[in-house]
């Protein structure tokens, strides 16, 4: 019992503690026992304080007279210390020495102290409880931020095993699905959602901010960093884009880009797990969070691929992002979709009509706010577009601004009014005045006849002012043609007003019997006799 007592009292370092290591830049931190140099003696590490231990030569460092004591200790430490991930009780987990504190020799061996210290993950949903303990590990986590910011020597390989399993411990976990159960996802209107705060902030924050540095510093050696960051830890990262905290999107979307940047043996990679995650959304889910910030990292990707452009690089383009457009929550990542849509056509010019169709594809019918986004992505790529591929998909494309022309939502009529105020766009339509005016001709003069817009109606007396100053012989052409179609459509209403009425006439006068009437031998019969009355009239 007596030795027991003696063995919790803290005792001093020894000489020797400071100069003995074990040749691979770190020493066995004090939450864990273990052998690391190929002896067989284990070694107490105890808060603020530096331990002896056995060097890689096999030299052992001095032992008093308490040996005994601190063995049992030592045992009762290595039963009740948690595993990593786990809350260490207070008597245990105290603030290490400050790196100003200790000799150069061995700062590195301190900072593999506080990387392991750091592996152990309080509960922040309960904030009055481990108060502090947090405040000692987040005080550890800014110590490391400094000391990897500082740093002029490059990382050794047990430095970056150790700070991706540090980074890994805390940032690595299950992400809350309560919101995320529907198959297909509701119109999304984020304004009216409260943002979700993860509670665990205060740390997470400064491990990204860690991990940043990391990544960033160039003492870090890709080719050696390459072994811990691999395909499994970006996966994990990319898992954690789902995030419905802003705030570690953020350091997500920097993060991820560094890597993508440093690590030029992951970029395939990078590209193909960014893929799934969108087919996987597009086709299955239709809920993520992080949409927004992948197709950001994208956008300055794509800016940088080498023309001529890889096949590869157009097949993503074609299965991924022209497919993000289905959505019904596009609205929340469209800003940065549309950057990507633009930088591909703008690469490469060929691909503006595979763009122009993709997006007609996926044209909303019914959503009017949606389809002034489109209008508006479709402004951007008709701006990059040039003559030779606006030729290819001009008459699908003027069929789809006609209907928007007539659109009784003033703001889906304005927008695409508006097209013709930008010069490269009114030049191309002018260069194929002869096949667009034909289309949206009645759409103009519908608009100045009747629709409800002021608005609208004046922007469509300017469009009509272009066509007849630009072809004013084509633009009478139409305009007869359209006085002929509505002459037409005047007389067929007229001659359904007919059938309808004798239709009336016949099941009035036989309401008051239960003969039924055949409504098709009747119509048809109708029909040969009006028939025969408009022959009767030519003839005579």
């Amino acid at each position: 019992m007596i030795k027991q007592i003696f063995g919790k009292i803290p005792r001093k370092p020894s000489k020797s503690s400071h100069n003995n290591s074990n040749g691979e830049g770190g020493i066995n931190d004090g939450f864990s026992l273990n052998s690391s140099s190929g002896t067989n003696s284990n070694t107490l590490l105890k808060p603020n304080s530096v331990s002896s231990k056995s060097s890689s030569s096999g030299s052992v460092g001095s032992r008093s007279g308490n040996e005994t004591s601190a063995q049992q200790f030592t045992n009762q430490t290595k039963k009740s210390a948690p595993p990593t991930g786990s809350v260490m009780a207070s008597a245990v987990y105290e603030a290490l020495p400050s790196f100003r504190d200790v000799p150069s020799s061995e700062k590195q061996n301190l900072f593999i102290r506080k990387l392991n210290m750091c592996c152990v993950v309080f509960d922040f949903n309960d904030p009055a409880k481990h108060l502090k303990e947090k405040d000692v590990k987040r005080q550890t986590l800014l110590e490391l931020v400094d000391y990897v910011s500082s740093v002029n020597s490059k990382f050794n390989e047990l430095a970056m095993q150790e700070m991706t399993k540090m980074v890994a411990t805390n940032l690595f976990r299950a992400l809350p699905s309560s919101n995320h159960d529907g198959k297909l996802a509701e119109i999304c209107e984020p304004e009216e959602e409260e943002p979700v705060m993860e509670p665990a902030w205060p740390h997470l924050q400064i491990v990204y901010e860690f991990l940043f540095r990391f990544v960033a510093s160039p003492e870090t050696d890709a080719k050696l960093a390459k072994r811990y960051i691999d395909h499994s830890f970006v996966l994990r990262l990319l898992d954690l884009f789902d995030s419905e905290d802003q705030r570690e999107r953020d350091y997500l979307k920097t993060i991820l880009h560094r890597i993508y940047g440093k690590f030029m043996v992951h970029r395939p990679f990078i590209r193909k797990a960014i893929n799934n995650i969108f087919y996987r959304f597009i086709f299955e889910t239709e809920k993520h969070s992080g949409i927004a910030e992948l197709l950001e990292i994208l956008g300055s990707i794509i800016n940088g691929f080498a023309l001529p452009l890889k096949e590869e690089h157009k097949l993503f383009l074609v299965r991924a992002l022209i497919p993000l457009h289905k959505p019904k929550c596009v609205a929340l990542y469209h800003q940065q979709l549309s950057y990507c849509i633009t930088q591909f056509v703008e690469k490469d010019v060929k691909l503006a009509d595979t763009v122009i169709k993709g997006l007609l594809k996926y044209w909303p019918i019914t959503n009017s706010t949606k389809e002034v986004m489109f209008l508006g992505e479709l402004e951007e790529v008709l701006e990059a577009t040039q003559a030779a591929e606006f030729q290819r998909c001009v008459i699908p494309l003027f069929r789809r601004i006609g209907r928007c022309l007539n659109s009784l939502h003033f703001q889906v009529a304005e927008r695409a009014l508006f097209l013709w105020n930008n010069d490269h766009i009114r030049n191309l339509i002018l260069q194929n005045c002869k096949v667009i005016l034909p289309i949206i001709f009645p759409a103009l003069e519908r608009n100045i006849r009747g629709h409800w817009n002021p608005a609208v109606q004046s922007l469509t007396m300017n469009v009509k002012k272009i066509f007849s100053e630009a072809d004013q012989a084509l633009f009478d052409e139409c305009l007869m043609r359209f006085q002929e179609e509505e002459i037409k459509n005047k007389e067929n209403q007229e001659k359904r007003e007919s059938i309808w009425r004798q239709l009336e006439d016949v099941a009035a006068a036989n309401a008051v019997s239960n003969e039924a009437v055949l409504v098709s031998r009747f119509v048809s019969s109708v029909a040969i006799a009006t028939s025969a009355n408009q022959l009767a009239t030519a003839g005579g």
